[in-house]
Formats: C-alpha cells, sequence, structure tokens
C-alpha cells in the first residue's frame, strides 16, 4: 500500500521550547486517521508539517513522495487539501460562497483576475450541493453561520481534487445540530473509496466520524499511541494522553467518552434552608 504521509523523528523547536519532539508516523492511502490531544499537544503544528506549510526543525518529512525540503513547496500543496481556522481567517469576509471554494483551484484566497475553465465551474458546484451549501452560493463568506463556514471550507479544500486532506478541528464551534451535520457529511466522505487520504484533527471522540480506520495521540508533542482505531483509543490510552481517569465506549460505529468517576464535589448534598 501507497505511503502518503511519511514522518522519521520529526521535532519542531522554537528557541528553547519543543513543541513536536521526534514524531515518526506513516499513513498510507485508503487510511482514514484522526488525530488527538489535548490543548498544546502540538496537534495543529503537526498538521502544518502534513500540509507542507512548516518544515521539522529536525528530522525527515516525506509528502506524496516528496521530501520537505528537496521539493518545490508552491507545486505540493495543491496536492493537499486544507481546512483550518487559521485559512477561513484569510478569507475575505466580502467574498461569496462560490467564490470561496472556486478560488481553490488557483490556490488563492480571494477572487482577482483570475480565468475559471467550465470544469472548474461545475466542480464547485458539485461540491458546494455535497456539502449543502449550494443555496448559500452568492451569499457572502462574512455572513455564514460557523456551520455554514466549515461546510464551505471543506467543499474549497476538496476543490482541487487532493490526494490528502487535513481538517483541522472542523466541528470547533459547532452546536449540537451542525456537529451532527458535518460528522454526518464526513462520514460520507471517508466511506467512499474514491475520496483522499483523510487526517482529522480533534479535541474529542464524540467528532469522530464512522469510517475512520487509524488514530494518532499526542501528549506534551510525543506520540503517546498510534496505530489501527480499536486498539488505540481505549480507556488507558485515551486517559494517559488527557491526565484524566476516563471511560472511552465505542457504539454504533461512534465513541464516547466520560470521565470514570464522579467529581467530588458534584456529589456532595446542598443543605436547603
Amino acid at each position: 500500500m501507497t505511503v502518503v504521509l511519511d514522518l522519521q523523528d520529526v521535532s519542531i523547536r522554537r528557541g528553547s521550547k519543543t513543541i513536536l519532539d521526534k514524531v515518526s508516523w506513516r499513513v498510507r492511502e485508503g487510511e482514514r486517521w484522526v488525530v488527538l490531544g489535548r490543548n498544546g499537544a502540538g496537534k495543529t503544528t503537526l498538521l502544518q508539517i502534513a500540509a507542507g506549510r512548516m518544515h521539522p526543525s529536525s528530522g525527515v518529512a516525506d509528502l506524496l513522495g516528496e521530501r520537505m525540503g528537496r521539493v518545490d513547496v508552491f507545486e505540493l500543496r495543491p496536492r493537499i487539501g486544507l481546512a483550518s481556522s487559521a485559512l477561513a481567517d484569510r478569507i475575505p469576509g466580502g467574498e461569496t460562497v462560490r467564490d470561496v471554494v472556486l478560488t481553490a483551484a488557483y490556490g488563492v484566497t480571494g477572487r482577482w483576475r483570475e480565468n475559471y475553465e467550465e470544469l472548474d465551474e461545475a466542480r464547485a458546484a458539485d461540491l458546494m450541493a455535497a456539502f449543502g451549501v449550494a443555496d448559500l452560493a452568492t451569499r457572502t463568506f462574512g455572513t455564514l453561520s460557523e456551520g455554514e463556514r466549515k461546510r464551505a471550507q471543506i467543499a474549497r479544500s476538496l476543490m482541487t481534487d487532493p490526494e490528502l486532506l487535513l481538517l483541522d478541528e472542523p466541528a470547533a464551534g459547532l452546536d449540537l445540530g451542525g456537529r451532527e451535520e458535518l460528522v454526518a457529511a464526513l462520514a460520507e466522505l471517508a466511506g467512499d473509496p474514491r475520496s483522499p487520504v483523510l487526517v482529522l484533527v480533534t479535541h474529542h471522540v464524540e467528532e469522530i466520524p464512522q469510517g475512520f480506520t487509524h488514530a494518532l495521540l499526542l501528549k506534551d508533542g510525543s506520540v503517546h499511541a498510534s496505530g489501527p482505531i480499536e486498539q488505540v483509543l481505549t480507556a488507558q490510552t485515551i486517559s494517559g494522553a488527557f491526565g484524566v481517569d476516563l471511560v472511552v465506549e465505542p457504539s454504533g460505529g461512534r465513541w464516547s467518552a466520560r470521565a470514570a468517576r464522579t467529581p467530588r464535589a458534584s456529589r456532595q448534598s446542598v443543605a436547603v434552608h
């Protein structure tokens, strides 16, 4: 099976601070990965490396068969789809949803003087329909709800028909209904064999869609556990990664986690006078 992403002893250092510490991770064609960990564990930094937007301080990073440091990243990046809050912040609020999706064909975040072919127009329309934002095509990005913005970003990330799709906390900020709509759309994407390799970063096991096959747990910038999702998402490994005693349960292809014991303060009765 073709290796799509291969990191070997990758570290990221900023001054005296080590953000990632000798991370080794291999992702193969056909796999769907979720990356989990506490705030500050290094998840977003790891995704920046996988997207070709950050070079390791040390170690080796191979993306789509190309080695970082030896390849023109501007030729590599169109092969990698990315949806993240940092990218969303660069999209002009006055840009229409149609152009938010369409401009990904040129790797830009604002319509200017580009000329798009009918094939590009048709693909953008198909992606907007697939993620439920076709009726918002003429709305401006800045007027969308958080859920609508998330779906538009994912449609945009697929515009170039990437070989690798990276989603950085796509459900962050959504209410329960919006989260479930997005998770359902991602489950459909994960179940399609024509879809690219997927990597999803999240804090919450409840946000993992059906069809995801592997998990990577980060703790303090290092790999805490990695492998098939059923082997990694256990009470022991999740509790160790998050530093809390947790119960982790699979159900119907989804996951849930809760504290293993009710905190003492919440068990104490409150006297009413």
